[in-house]
Order: C-alpha cells, then sequence, then structure tokens
C-alpha cells in the first residue's frame, strides 16, 4: 500500500462494498414492475408508513429482540432514518419551554446537537457522564430532581407553547441514548441499568429515545468465534425494558422510543428507518406537519426493503455478510492497536462478552493531547481521525474541554487491509510527539 494514500478511520459510515446493490435493483425490478405496488408505491404514503414494511418489521424485531410481548404492526411507525426522525419526534412530543431538559449520554452522536439546537433546546442540552455501565444514573437523578425543583419555582408546570392535540403527550425531559454499541465509546448499557433508567423515566416523566441502530451488528470478542445466538440480541431495548418492567407503563404513552434505521444495514441514501414506542407515541410520531402533508417519508424506497424482508434477505445479510465482515474489522484493528499503540502507552477498554457496532474508542498518554494527535497525523501521514472532544455534550455548563484524551477509531468505513496500516502511521505520528 502506497504512503501517499489516504486512510480514513473518521468517516462513521458503512463500506459500499458491503451494501446490497444488486437486490435493491431486484426489489425495485419487482416493485416497479409489479403495478399493484407501484402505482399506491409511487403516490403519497400514509401518515404512519407503508402498512406491509411495517408488518414485516415488527415480525422481524420480534425474532431478533424476543420481547416479552408480541410486537404488532401498530407499535411501528416508518421515517426518514433516525435523524430525520429525531428532529421529528422533538417537534410531536416536546415544548421548547415546558420541557425542561435533553439529557444525553456524554460522550455522545455528535450530529444529533444540531438537531436539538433547530427544536429550540439551546443552552439546555446536559451531559450525564457514562461509565462502565453506560450512564452514570446516580448524576442523572440528581440533575433531574433539582431540576423539577426550579420548574416548580418558575411555575413551569403546563405546556406553554403546544395546544393539546389527542395524538401528543408533551413529556417534562428528553434523554437520548445510544445503550448498544454506543457511538462513541462502543460501550453496552448494562441490563440494570436499563431498568433503572426506566424507572427514572416514569419518575420524572421523560421520554427515552435510543437510536438502536448496531444492534444487529454484533460479534464474538474472540476471533473466529461464533456467538451462541447471532440471530438475537444481547440484552432488551429500553423500549422491550418499559413493556415488563414493574407491571408495564402507567399509562398507554409510555416512556421509550426506539429509532431504528436501514441505514447501517442497506445504505445510508435508503433515508428509511422505524420508530417503536406505544401504539399512541407511534401514531402521534405519524402526526408531525412533515408526514400529514408528505405522506410517509421514503414511500417509495420503503417498497423496495420490504422485498428485502418478505424474501428473507435483510436477515441472511446481516448474518453471513455484515457480522462477518465488521467482526474482521473489528479484530485486526484490535491486534493492530496491541501491537502498534498499547507499547506505546495507548489503552483501550477490555471488551464485553458481546461486542460490535463500529467504534473503537482509545485513551492517549499523557501528555498527549487528541487534537494535536489528530492534526499531526491527517499532516504527516494522511490519516484521519476523530478527536474525542468532537463528541462532548456542547452548551451544557461545562467550562473546560472533556476527552481531550481520547480518540475514536471507525472500522466499518475502510478497507480491512488499511486498517492495520493506520495504526502503524499512527505509532509513528505518537514517536515523533514523545
Amino acid at each position: 500500500m502506497a504512503e501517499s494514500t489516504p486512510i480514513d478511520l473518521l468517516c462513521g459510515w458503512p463500506n459500499p462494498a458491503l451494501l446490497p446493490a444488486a437486490e435493491l435493483l431486484r426489489s425495485a425490478t419487482t416493485v416497479l414492475t409489479t403495478p399493484s405496488i407501484a402505482q399506491p408505491g409511487l403516490l403519497y404514503g400514509p401518515d404512519e408508513g407503508y402498512a406491509p414494511l411495517r408488518a414485516h418489521i415488527a415480525s422481524w424485531l420480534e425474532g431478533f429482540y424476543r420481547p416479552s410481548h408480541p410486537i404488532t404492526e401498530g407499535r411501528i411507525c416508518i421515517t426518514g432514518g433516525a435523524s430525520q426522525n429525531l428532529a421529528c419526534v422533538l417537534q410531536v412530543f416536546t415544548d421548547p419551554v415546558y420541557t425542561r431538559n435533553v439529557w444525553m449520554v456524554d460522550p455522545t452522536y455528535h450530529l444529533a446537537g444540531r438537531i436539538l439546537d433547530d427544536a429550540g433546546f439551546v443552552g439546555r442540552v446536559r451531559g450525564v457522564p457514562e461509565d462502565d455501565e453506560g450512564i452514570d444514573l446516580d448524576f442523572l437523578q440528581a440533575k433531574l430532581r433539582a431540576t423539577e425543583s426550579k420548574a416548580e419555582e418558575e411555575d413551569n408546570m403546563e405546556p406553554k407553547l403546544k395546544p393539546p392535540r389527542p395524538w401528543s403527550k408533551i413529556y417534562k425531559h428528553v434523554i437520548y441514548a445510544v445503550p448498544s454499541f454506543a457511538n462513541p465509546s462502543g460501550k453496552m448499557m448494562s441490563l440494570r441499568r436499563r431498568e433503572r433508567l426506566i424507572r427514572l423515566a416514569r419518575e420524572y416523566d421523560a421520554l427515552v429515545v435510543t437510536d438502536d441502530v448496531y444492534d444487529m451488528l454484533q460479534w464474538s470478542p474472540i476471533p473466529g468465534e461464533k456467538l451462541k445466538s447471532p440471530k438475537h440480541a444481547f440484552l432488551p431495548r429500553l423500549v422491550d425494558v418499559d413493556r415488563y418492567l414493574d407491571g408495564g407503563p402507567a399509562d398507554e404513552w409510555g416512556h421509550t422510543l426506539s429509532n431504528g434505521s436501514f441505514s447501517k444495514l442497506i445504505g445510508p441514501g435508503a433515508r428509511t428507518g422505524w420508530a417503536e414506542a406505544s401504539e399512541k407515541v407511534a401514531y402521534g410520531l405519524s402526526q408531525a406537519g412533515s408526514s400529514r402533508s408528505g405522506g410517509s417519508p421514503s414511500h417509495l424506497c420503503s417498497t423496495f426493503i420490504d422485498q428485502l424482508l418478505i424474501t428473507g434477505f435483510l436477515e441472511e445479510h446481516i448474518e453471513t455478510t455484515l457480522q462477518p465482515a465488521y467482526a474482521e474489522r473489528y479484530h485486526l484493528l484490535i491486534r493492530a492497536i496491541h501491537e502498534h499503540l498499547v507499547p506505546r502507552g495507548v489503552t483501550v477498554a477490555p471488551p464485553s462478552s458481546t461486542v460490535g457496532g463500529y467504534f473503537i474508542w482509545l485513551t492517549l498518554p499523557a501528555p498527549l493531547h487528541a487534537a494535536d494527535v489528530v492534526q499531526r497525523a491527517q499532516e504527516e501521514e494522511k490519516l484521519r481521525l476523530a478527536p474525542g472532544t468532537l463528541f462532548q455534550v456542547a452548551g451544557d455548563g461545562q467550562a473546560s474541554p472533556r476527552f481531550g484524551d481520547k480518540l475514536r477509531l471507525c472500522f466499518a468505513w475502510e478497507k480491512p487491509d488499511h486498517l492495520t496500516e493506520g495504526m502503524r502511521r499512527l505509532a509513528r505520528v505518537l514517536d515523533r510527539m514523545a
């Protein structure tokens, strides 16, 4: 490999070679040559989304997550992807004055911040520290209690800007997390934390919005070893916990919404995803103004993707293509980190019994700063990296930058042989900086 070849470990995209273009072509051909599918597919879709896809997603998720209660079509709303859906969630279920704060696990997915700002939460996004089990709930509980006391003092006890609507509930708080294989840290929120988080959400009337976009991309931390249940989730989602915990939700709304997406499985350009929540929340989400005006997002693409589900292709693609390919990349990068970086003082958290997702989170030795390492790596080695400071929750009143000693590496985008070479180049940078 030429030294002049750029290597990008910042880009959090799927590698194009792993995306099923040929199968999508077959699906599109089937749809567009079948008038009973094509004619409605080319028109405005129902607010809740293409009904066959909703039903097939429900069945697919039920098989993967094995929840305590069946997943019905009524719990599914088709979306334009996880990002677009987060914007719609805020439009329907929050009031920029009455909703006190948005709480984000810190470090967080950095591009969500603009969506929160656009929804009116500038200056009211708060970080919740992440620990080995995924979220510091003692910290969150103390902050929620203090926030509620302040709201009572200010008499902020009713929604101020959003009128009552039968399809909408305005929540006092929003909590955002990536519970499984988090971006950027790769951590898995433990079951006991998931359960306690639901209890806190119920106590303080919070809607927990989770990006469950990496859940299917899982494998063993031991190279060459298969998971005992690669076709099933390692832990229940928050939306599943809300259904079984302590007899289930106190009302028909519940306190969780699972954000799903085909971006990591089929391709980001599909701009198609789904939300799962209580039937009340799922329907309310479909009543966002943009859906009422234009119909379900990604309606035609939904008909293409539905073909991948009814033929069984998607599940096979995940198990025989995506899981092995990303596992190979993960293990190559981990091995290169231990060979080239650990001897130079870099540390990486030990893996859990199941690993997955797209990212590895590194800690640099003192006195190195990630921003300096990233700049030198780009200038001297044509190596793109993501500094940890990029993922701190912005605007929560913290004066000093956090995660200044962290690097996020993405192993999904680059070719496998580029991963090892990337670590060789990073090692050279660290040697020069030492």
